[in-house]
This record gives structure tokens, sequence and C-alpha cells, in this order.
């Protein structure tokens, strides 16, 4: 009863402390986050932008330590642009392929479906991510082959020149899907649908009845209350589904190693620069393109007033 007393007391005076010295019950709050996103994630990004500024010596193959911008000269060059622009088509197309995906079901899931199917719902959107990603990918391969269910399937429907045309089309074809870019954008888009659903299903919720209401009783038809009501208040929630899925896309290189012709992305290209070549500093170089990128796209979304109502 003693021990019990005194551990109360104690209590008591460390929540007295605490609250009479807000700096302090701030800095044991939030301390150990900032050193965590300030120390060990800034740290290590300034670690890699100050190891881009070396260069990989020819003749040794050693890293010259040397501060000079020639890495990042090199960086500049026809294959790697190439490999950018590469990147940057194939995670806009995955982004705008997710969002039309994920708006109707994110939309019918709220506006429409009952308790037990919303569940089902969530449970189908769910359940891909509690397998390997890893498994994933390589199952869409077989999927995907001439030999997979995907091909049996258009060939039982007698569709496979609608298949043949598609993967005649420069740019996406190839000799199966498993080895094309429109292969990858099925992958790509599949394993990424989920962070596009979630973010647009919280910004319909959010979406008051009332304003519906409102709408329909000033005369306003179904598909004006959609275009003037609810498509502004889901945006918020396309733009962050958007970031989700064009960032993971723009850093991804497991797909495109297992999925397409082999042809590289930002991903693959800086695993092969610090892996296969042993260029760290262009691989550092590198590795700062995504993050441009999206702080671009982020300035973009901000501008447009995407984040307004997050």
């Amino acid at each position: 009863m003693v021990i019990e007393s005194t551990n109360v007391g104690r209590i008591g005076r460390i929540s007295g402390a605490l609250h009479r010295r807000p700096g302090l019950r701030l800095l044991l709050l939030l301390g150990l986050p900032a050193l965590w996103l300030v120390g060990v994630y800034g740290g290590s990004l300034l670690a890699l932008l100050w190891q881009s500024f070396f260069s990989l010596d020819e003749f040794s193959g050693n890293v010259n330590r040397d501060l000079t911008l020639e890495t990042w000269g090199d960086l500049f060059t026809d294959s790697n642009i190439s490999i950018a622009i590469r990147t940057l088509s194939m995670a806009t197309a995955v982004t705008i392929g997710a969002a039309v995906i994920a708006f109707p079901i994110a939309y019918y899931t709220v506006r429409y479906a009952g308790p037990r199917l919303r569940a089902a719902f969530f449970v189908l959107i769910l359940i891909p991510l509690w397998s390997s990603y890893l498994v994933r990918v390589y199952a869409w391969k077989l999927i995907l082959a001439r030999e997979g269910i995907l091909f049996w399937f258009v060939d039982t429907l007698g569709l496979n020149f609608l298949l043949d045309a598609a993967l005649s089309a420069p740019g996406i074809g190839g000799p199966s899907l498993s080895a094309s870019a429109l292969g990858q954008f099925f992958v790509f888009t599949y394993i990424w649908l989920p962070y596009m659903i979630l973010p647009v299903y919280t910004a319909l919720e959010r979406v008051p009845r009332s304003y519906l209401e409102a709408s329909a009783d000033l005369g306003a038809r179904p598909a004006q209350t959609f275009r003037t009501v609810i498509w502004p208040l889901a945006i918020p929630g396309i733009a962050a589904g958007s970031i989700f899925t064009f960032s993971l896309t723009l850093g991804d290189y497991i797909i495109p190693t297992i999925i397409g012709d082999s042809s590289p992305f930002i991903g693959l290209a800086i695993y092969s620069y610090q892996g296969v070549a042993g260029n760290l500093p262009l691989a550092a170089a590198f590795s700062f393109v995504p993050i441009v990128i999206m702080v671009i796209y982020l300035i973009l979304a901000r501008r447009a007033g995407a984040f307004d109502a997050l």
C-alpha cells in the first residue's frame, strides 16, 4: 500500500514537471521521431548527395574522392535520359490507370455497398497485400506468358487478333505480355492499386450526404452534382493516392527485372550502377532523379489545389 502511494506520488511529480515545462514535453514527444527523420533519413540523403560529387576512376575502377561535377555530367547522357523518360511515362500511365480503376470501386463501396459487401470489398482489396510482393509478381509472369491463363482465355473467346494487335504496337508490345511494356503496366497497376483505392475511398467517405441532398434540392442533375460537388472533394484523395502509385513506380526495380523486355528503369539502373558497374557516385546521383521528379510533382499538385482539403 505504501509502495503504491509512493509510485502515484512520483508519477504526479513527473506529470507536474512536464506540465510546467511545455518545451521539455514537446522534446520528449517529438525528439525521437525528429532524430529519425533529420538524423537518419536526412543524414543518409546528405551522405548520398556527398557521394554523388565523387567520380569513378575508369582505369582502376576505384572511387576518386575529389569533389567534382563530372558524375552529374555523366547523368545527362542519352541513355540515362531515355531511362528517366521511360520510367516517368510508366509512372504516369500507372497512376492514371490506377485512378480510373480505383474511383468506381471506391465510389460504389461508399455510396451503394452495404456493410457486408463493404467488408468483402476491403478484404478483396487488402488480400494481395498479405502475400509476398515477389510471389505476386512471379504469379503475374505466369499469367501473362504465352502459355498462361490470359492467352488461353483470350484464345477461347476468339479475340486473339486484339491481343496480337496490342503486342505488335511499337513501344508497348513484345513477343508476349510478360515480355512487354503493356504487361509491365498491368502488373504495376495491380500491385499499387490498393494504395490508390484507400485514399480515394477516404475522400469520398468524407463527402457529407447533406451536400448531395442540397445539390438535388437546388435542381442539379446527378451528373452535375458529380462534376461540381463529388469530384472536387475527391481530388485530394486521388492526389494522395497518386503520390503513392507515382513514387512507388518511379523507384521500383523488381517488376522491370521480372516483367518486360529488360529495358532499364531508374531503380534498375541505380541497382546496376552500384552493383554490376561498381559506379557508386553515378548511382548516388541517379538516386536524386526520382526525388527531383517527386518534388516537382508535389509542387504542381499543390499549385493545382490538390492538397487544400487534406
